[in-house]
């Protein structure tokens, strides 16, 4: 199914948004993006659920990402992703009274829950990793090197200043190329100039190390989580995202999938992460 493109103004940001199905559709999902990606990188997987299911699929390109434009380039950090899905989130419930499900891939895994929580609009989290920046076996894997991750954030403090604007290819930071298992897919990625292959603001990289969710895991409630790992994972293995899982209170539950990297693209893992949502979405008619 082909997405419809939008635009929605989020304060001086003209951000772009790809969406699917009837607006009148029993259940919303919106879907985010992690650091090497955008709504076209996502579209096969929300372009499914909309065919298959009865749901509006909404898609935004994150700031700095995709075909959104932002005012100042140099200036977007990590607190503007939270700020933009969380207003989005109360706009998609204040126009639909049914489910609404998050759903976030790679980094926008941690980002779902974090919005999630904190505005308590959403009944249904979908991660496929939940990367806590403040833990240390998380920043080993984030960086293209074990060294690099754990001293990126003192590293990061002292590049602040003037230096927190100045743009660097995201490989430079971290371990893109382990973003697929399949060289073709990580070839694709590194050169979309609008996905992995972009450049952020060492500000931006720094933001994202120093944030925390706002609701600690053992106080999470209000939604219910399903952590859909990739199980050959290269990037970021399961077991790291099971450190910040095994802290929640909410209704949590582990769907590993079979064989897929960490963009999950193999099968049976797309059927897998595909029937995590039949708990929740009513099949099309």
């Amino acid at each position: 199914m082909r997405p419809e493109s939008s635009r929605w103004r989020w304060r001086d940001h003209d951000v772009h948004v790809a969406t699917a199905g009837a607006v009148d559709a029993e259940t919303r999902v919106v879907v985010l993006h992690g650091a090497g990606g955008n709504s076209s990188a996502l579209w096969p997987y929300a372009g499914l659920l909309a065919e298959h299911y009865d749901a509006r699929v909404v898609v935004p390109d994150l700031p700095g990402y995709g075909h959104t434009r932002v005012p100042d380039r140099s200036g977007v950090r990590y607190g503007h992703w939270i700020a933009c899905v969380g207003d989005l989130l109360r706009e998609q419930r204040r126009d639909h009274d049914g489910p609404l499900v998050v759903v976030g891939a790679s980094m926008g895994g941690m980002l779902a829950y974090d919005v999630a929580t904190r505005t308590g609009v959403a009944d249904h989290v979908v991660a496929t990793c939940l990367l806590d920046p403040r833990d240390p076996a998380a920043r080993a894997h984030i960086g293209q090197w074990a060294w690099q991750g754990r001293l990126a954030r003192p590293a990061l403090r002292i590049a602040a200043g003037p230096w927190a604007r100045t743009p660097v290819p995201l490989r430079w930071l971290t371990n893109m190329r382990a973003i697929a298992n399949d060289p073709e897919l990580v070839r694709l990625v590194l050169h979309d100039r609008r996905g992995g292959g972009t450049r952020l603001p060492l500000g931006f990289v720094r933001s994202y190390l120093d944030s925390a969710p706002a609701v600690e895991p053992e106080a999470a409630d209000g939604c219910t989580l399903v952590l859909a790992h990739p199980a050959d994972d290269r990037w970021t293995p399961m077991e790291v995202s099971l450190r910040f899982f095994r802290r929640l209170a909410v209704d949590a539950e582990l769907v590993p999938l079979t064989g897929a990297g960490h963009f999950p693209v193999e099968e049976p893992a797309v059927g897998q992460l595909l029937d995590v949502f039949a708990r929740w979405l009513r099949p099309r008619a």
